[in-house]
């Protein structure tokens, strides 16, 4: 059986059960009352890691979480269709089906062999966790012109593998593999 955890004890960054689903707090604030009698009560910001869903809800000090059975695996990007996005268990190398809603925007920075790390509640995907850096090859972009630095702005447009555009430095070419910050999607520096 799972182990229970107080309300009190829940911390910013735990993971509980609640009404059946796994829930990541953000935040904890414990108000002690002043008058006697009176129940410690716990403020629990908290994200439901299925739906997304933030909210914010009261528990006394002594309410009981269980431990949800989340679990993190390495897998690596394979293909996406208009099924989903698939993934290789890199531990079990069983194949992971993630849909849109689950994978989101984070196509626009994966390619084929990019280890990610895959969220699991009761064995089922329900999310990833993109590395810090990426490797891209840039596709196209327009050659640096000398003397194009006027003004201060001495980065371009460069479109990626993927497809999206990122700014790059001038000296950057066609070919080139660059690396990219995932979560701000910025030109880090050459592969």
């Amino acid at each position: 059986m799972a182990a229970l955890i107080d309300a009190i004890d829940v911390k910013r960054k735990m993971f509980v059960e609640f009404e059946n689903s796994p829930f990541c707090c953000l935040e904890s604030d414990i108000s002690t009352p002043t008058a006697r009698g009176g129940q410690t009560l716990v403020r629990l910001k908290m994200r439901n890691m299925l739906t997304r869903a933030v909210f914010d809800k009261t528990f006394k000090a002594s309410d009981k979480f269980k431990e949800p059975d989340l679990q993190t695996v390495e897998a690596s990007y394979l293909y996406s269709d208009g099924d989903g996005s698939y993934f290789l268990d890199q531990e079990s190398f069983e194949t992971l089906s993630l849909n849109e809603t689950i994978v989101g925007d984070a196509l626009d920075l994966l390619v084929e062999g990019v280890i990610i790390q895959i969220d699991k509640y009761n064995g089922n995907p329900i999310g990833l966790q993109l590395p810090q850096l990426v490797e891209l090859t840039v596709t196209y972009t327009e050659p640096g012109v000398r003397g194009d630095t006027a003004g201060g702005s001495v980065t371009k447009a460069a479109k990626v593998e993927t497809g999206i555009e990122i700014r790059v430095p001038m000296f950057i070419k066609e070919g080139e593999k660059v690396r990219v910050y995932t979560e701000t999607r910025e030109f880090a520096g050459r592969a």
